[in-house]
């Protein structure tokens, strides 16, 4: 972060279709902390014949950013309604009629950059002036990361080469499967290569050949 006296505010800031700033809130105050979030998503696929089924990775998902922010306009800013500022965070959500989605977003503090949409914003008010009006909030966000051009572009690895392998103790041709192609239905690709005609009975110490896909 900024040393003392030279504070550097967080923002969200919106972009339009040609990836050019369109618009830009400056928190009141900096947010205490902030999360990401990253995860996976797997499947079980059965097997006839194993006592539980194969674990098997399906993707990945994106990473998610939550933050905080505070809203006080009662202590600085005369009392002001705080929604003045806090449903500035609302356009974020609205559809851009250019992109006939919502926008693309970036929070940026100091040399923190997390780039995608925001999926929610939640607005809790938690003090009133006698009138009803809100004078302090805080609001919830959460961004998903948007993966730039190249990341959605790039090529998943497969094995290019024909390999032998050597089966281990308790090795089944889905179990090989699913580790050397990242699927245990490709089982019957390594079976006829190997022209196997029990493909259930494997040997440890036996090698076998893994042809490419």
């Amino acid at each position: 972060m900024a040393a003392r006296g030279n504070l550097q505010k967080a923002s969200i800031i919106s972009f339009d279709q040609n990836g050019q700033k369109k618009d830009e809130l400056k928190v009141l105050f900096n947010p205490e902390q902030y999360s990401i979030e990253k995860s996976n998503q797997f499947a079980s696929q059965p097997i006839p014949g194993l006592d539980s089924p194969v674990i098997q990775f399906v993707r990945g998902d994106s990473e998610m950013l939550s933050v905080d922010l505070f809203f006080d306009t009662y202590t600085y800013f005369n009392s002001e309604d705080v929604r003045n500022y806090t449903d500035k965070l609302s356009k974020f959500l609205k559809i851009d009629p250019d992109m006939h989605a919502p926008p693309l977003c970036s929070f940026q503090w100091g040399n923190v950059i997390f780039t995608g949409v925001i999926e929610k914003i939640g607005k809790r008010f938690t003090m009133f002036r006698e009138d009803g009006i809100p004078v302090r909030a805080t609001v919830s966000v959460s961004l998903r990361k948007y993966p730039s051009i190249e990341e959605q572009n790039k090529p998943t690895h497969s094995p290019d080469k024909t390999k032998r392998i050597l089966v281990n103790q308790g090795d089944s041709l889905w179990q090989i499967a699913a580790r050397e192609y990242g699927d245990p239905n490709k089982w019957r690709v390594i079976a006829d290569a190997n022209d196997m005609d029990k493909p259930r009975l494997l040997k440890a110490g036996t090698e076998i050949i893994i042809p490419p896909l």
